[in-house]
């Protein structure tokens, strides 16, 4: 079956996970996918991911993040853009998710970020996803 949307798989695949109380998630590797993981982790979202090569694209495995009292780091994650509807924004523009309490990863052409970092390298981009 031919996906369209990888990402927002990828962010679907996280949800389910997280909801199921499963301690890693396997993601199919892409370079846009490893770098929206190191964002996670960055930020603190997951505990670590590797990269597994299985011969033919490779795997992404992501190790979830919980409380002592089992609730998840992540509480949401939303896709913004989407294949259909590309949502792009400048640095003016950039938008706050939760008032500064979650992050929006965005593509710029200096690559994917968080909002944050884009709004101090004054670049805006495509906004790829909500998380918080």
């Amino acid at each position: 079956m031919q996906i369209t949307d990888t990402i927002a798989d990828m962010l679907t695949r996280i949800r389910n996970a997280t909801s199921a109380k499963h301690d890693s998630v396997n993601v199919p590797a892409s370079n846009m996918k490893k770098a929206i993981a190191q964002i996670l982790l960055d930020e603190g979202y997951i505990r670590n991911f590797q990269v597994v090569d299985d011969g033919k694209q490779g795997i992404i495995k992501i190790n979830l993040k919980y409380a002592p009292d089992k609730t998840p780091a992540i509480t949401g994650l939303r896709r913004v853009s989407k294949p259909g509807l590309r949502i792009y924004t400048s640095c003016e523009d950039m938008p706050r998710v939760m008032k500064g309490l979650g992050i929006a990863i965005m593509s710029t052409s200096k690559g994917v970020m968080t909002d944050r970092r884009a709004r101090k390298e004054n670049i805006g981009g495509e906004v790829l996803a909500f998380i918080w």
